[in-house]
C-alpha cells in the first residue's frame, strides 16, 4: 500500500508540472474530445500520462 501512496503523490506532482508538450496535447487536442481525459492516473505499478475512464480498455478495477 505504501507504493501506491508514493505513486499517487508523484502523479499529483506530475499534474502540477506539465511539460510544454503535455500542455499542447491537453489544451489543443484532448479538451475537444467528447469524453473526460484524466492525466497522470495511477494504474497498478504505473502512472499513465493520459487515461479515458469511459473507454474501459480491459482494465479490472
Amino acid at each position: 500500500m505504501k507504493t501506491r501512496s508514493i505513486l499517487k503523490h508523484h502523479s499529483q506532482e506530475l499534474r502540477k508540472e506539465m511539460t510544454k508538450e503535455e500542455r499542447h496535447i491537453r489544451y489543443d487536442f484532448l479538451k475537444s474530445l467528447p469524453c473526460t481525459v484524466n492525466r497522470q492516473k495511477v494504474i497498478g505499478p504505473f502512472i499513465a500520462d493520459f487515461y479515458i475512464d469511459s473507454a474501459k480498455m480491459g482494465l479490472n478495477d
